[in-house]
């Protein structure tokens, strides 16, 4: 079976694949639709990411490197609900996000290929979601 996952930097050196942290696990996101895959690309360059690219693997290889790698695969099927905040997560990505200019210095499973995790909160932050998506919409103008 064929999913879609996000990469950064697709074929080259610098190659990472999109993953969340959540309660501590690395999770990387395996998508059975190209459309929600892209879809959620979309929202990830909305957040001023670095756009990814959608690339359809096999399951059980991306499962399988998702194991070497230390990290959990986890799959969001067509039509998915989400049940809980966590679940909300698989279909649209956290507001506050790591900092991807450095992810390739972070230690890194011996074999394993570098993932991209997301970006840390700004340290200029207040704290207030309300306001943060305030300053984010004025930075946005400039």
């Amino acid at each position: 079976m064929t999913v879609h996952v996000l990469l950064f930097d697709a074929g080259s050196d610098q190659e990472g694949i999109h993953s969340l942290e959540l309660q501590g696990r690395t999770v990387v996101l395996l998508f059975e639709m190209r459309d929600d895959a892209e879809r959620y690309a979309g929202l990830l360059e909305a957040q001023d990411f670095p756009t990814p690219t959608v690339e359809a693997l096999d399951r059980g290889e991306m499962e399988a490197f998702c194991r070497e790698a230390g990290y959990e695969a986890r799959f969001v099927p067509s039509g998915f609900l989400p049940q809980s905040a966590e679940d909300r997560l698989l279909l649209a990505p956290p507001e506050h996000n790591m900092d991807v200019t450095n992810w390739q210095e972070e230690a890194e499973p011996a074999g394993a290929e570098p993932a991209v995790a997301e970006r840390e909160p700004d340290p200029i932050s207040s704290g207030d979601p309300e306001l943060e998506a305030f300053r984010r919409q004025l930075e946005g103008l400039l």
